[in-house]
Formats: structure tokens, C-alpha cells, sequence
């Protein structure tokens, strides 16, 4: 893709046809045309202002549930890094930015003795991702625990939403395409922190015995249908193990799609309609994607 020529003025760093695979859990896909790691939500905020509004713009996060397609993005992809990552606890309520990982999130709420955040111990991701998502694990999700999010349009507006505004249902929420969610606030209930900490290493170990953890994966790939879990439905299809070029279904765990090495996302998203093509032959339940696909097929 060809870079644009003009761009904003930023603090923060600015790349043109940035790579994205190593940025992606998946390791495979094309470049964005523009990669803004912003300095500060100041920076966000004054370039998308000062951009060419029909330039897309869309968030990037830990690249955890994300298939890049081979042609790369349009656009301008946008990383929010460490000074986005801060979690600060008052009482019951956590104070998150945008760029911080479920992981850390979870590990603070345990320090200061909130209950009800263990589960997020469990999600792949980064607040700006899980509370667009509604994302969710061992029972419990984003909406359960959600009390405002601060979020940047793509005309550069901040606003603050609450739970009324979120739209949340079973990983999805009415959040606009191109909004980013700069901070979120999370509630919970007091709790022993050792009791917390045994929780949250349940959850891990569990992900780590049943969940491919250690490869070249997307996470969870379908959503669960009404009734049903995908695993289930995917292995009823006979589709564990299967392979399209050097992407294959997990074995350890079928909801999961795997990059053996040498896979393209063209492998990876066509395995996925593959076992959705036999899922629904079998079953006749058409599985929906968890996973988001983005960007162009090919050069």
C-alpha cells in the first residue's frame, strides 16, 4: 500500500506501512499504511482532529482476537502504549487506561482487595478491546463489571458513556467503528487478596491445561451459539485438526485456529469458513465469527 503524503504534526510516533504481523498473536498478515502510537490522549485527540476525515482509523490493542488479512490495512492503526497502560484503585473502583492488559488489571484489583475482576485474568487482551467487546471468561463478562468508559471519536470529541450507552450484549456492544476507548472505570466488591490471587491462579492454570497458550493463535474463534458451545459443535463436525495450508484447527482445543509456522491469514480465515461450512452441513447452526478480520485480501 502507498503511504499517504501528508499527515498531522504528532508527539507521539508515527509509522508509514508499519508490519503488523509481529504485532498480532497470529504472526501473519500485511502492513497498515500508517501505525500512530499517540504520546498522550492530548496527541490522539488533535490528530484525528487534523486528519482527513475519510481516512480510516481503527485500534489496534494487543492483537490477541484479530486476523489481519494478507493485503494489509488501509488506514491509520492505533496503538495505545504505556501511557495508556495505567490502573489506579479507590475503594471498590478501578480506573484503567485503554492500553492495559486484562492480566494487569485483574493483578491490581487483587492488590487492593476488590473481588469480581478475577475472570478478566482470562481475557487476551486490552481494556479498549474487552470493554468494545463485552469480552468475557469463566462466567462473567465486561458488562458485569462496567461502570463508564472514556472514549476519543473519530472527529477527535472525547466523551464519557455509561452502561446505558454501551448497548452490551454477548460480545458485542453499540460502541462506535472507529470510537477508542481511552480509559474505562470497573466496580467490584471487597474481597481477601489472597482469596482473589487463588482465583486468578485457578483461572490461569485452567487456560494454560485446556487452551493452546503457547502458539500462534487468535483466541477464541466463534462465539458460543445459544445453547451451545463452538468447541463442541466444531469437534461434533469432525473439524479438530484440520488443516489449510499451515493453519490448522487446535487439537487441544477446537475452538481455537493455530499458524503451524508458514500460515498466511488467507489460510487462517479459510479454515475458519471451512469449519463453519461443516459445522452448519452437520448441525445446522452457522457459527459467528469472535475473531475480527480486517483489512484487504491481497496486494
Amino acid at each position: 500500500m502507498t503511504a499517504f503524503l501528508e499527515m498531522p504534526k504528532v508527539r507521539g510516533k508515527l509509522t508509514p506501512s508499519a508490519p503488523l504481523a509481529p504485532l498480532v498473536w497470529f504472526k501473519s498478515g500485511g502492513a497498515a499504511q500508517w501505525l500512530f502510537e499517540p504520546k498522550d490522549i492530548q496527541d490522539l485527540q488533535s490528530f484525528l482532529q487534523d486528519l482527513d476525515p475519510a481516512i480510516p482509523v481503527w485500534p489496534l490493542g494487543l492483537g490477541s482476537n484479530l486476523i489481519v488479512r494478507d493485503g494489509g490495512m488501509a488506514g491509520v492503526a492505533v496503538r495505545l502504549g504505556k501511557a495508556f497502560g495505567k490502573v489506579s484503585v479507590e475503594r471498590m473502583t478501578l480506573t484503567c487506561g485503554g492500553g492495559a492488559s486484562g492480566i494487569w488489571v485483574s493483578s491490581a484489583a487483587r492488590d487492593g482487595g476488590v473481588a469480581g475482576l478475577e475472570f478478566l485474568r482470562g481475557i487476551p487482551g486490552t481494556v479498549g478491546g474487552f470493554v468494545k467487546m463485552n469480552g468475557g471468561a469463566y462466567g462473567r463478562e465486561v458488562s458485569d463489571v462496567f461502570v463508564s468508559a472514556d472514549i476519543i471519536l473519530r472527529s477527535g470529541e472525547a466523551r464519557t458513556l455509561l452502561p446505558r450507552d454501551m448497548g452490551y450484549s454477548y460480545r458485542h456492544s453499540m460502541l462506535p467503528r472507529e470510537a477508542i476507548v481511552v480509559a474505562a472505570t470497573f466496580a467490584g466488591t471487597p474481597g481477601d487478596p489472597a482469596v482473589i490471587g487463588a482465583e486468578m491462579d485457578r483461572i490461569a492454570a485452567e487456560r494454560e491445561v485446556s487452551q493452546p497458550l503457547r502458539s500462534k493463535t487468535g483466541g477464541s474463534t466463534f462465539k458460543n451459539p445459544e445453547g451451545h458451545k463452538a468447541w463442541e459443535l466444531v469437534d461434533a463436525a469432525g473439524c479438530r485438526g484440520l488443516t489449510i495450508g499451515g493453519a490448522q484447527v487446535s487439537e487441544k482445543h477446537c475452538n481455537f485456529l493455530l499458524n503451524l509456522g508458514s500460515a498466511t491469514s488467507a489460510d487462517i480465515e479459510a479454515l475458519g469458513e471451512e469449519v463453519r461450512k461443516r459445522v452448519f452441513a452437520q448441525s445446522g447452526i452457522m457459527l459467528e465469527w469472535e475473531i475480527q478480520r480486517v483489512g484487504v485480501l491481497h496486494d
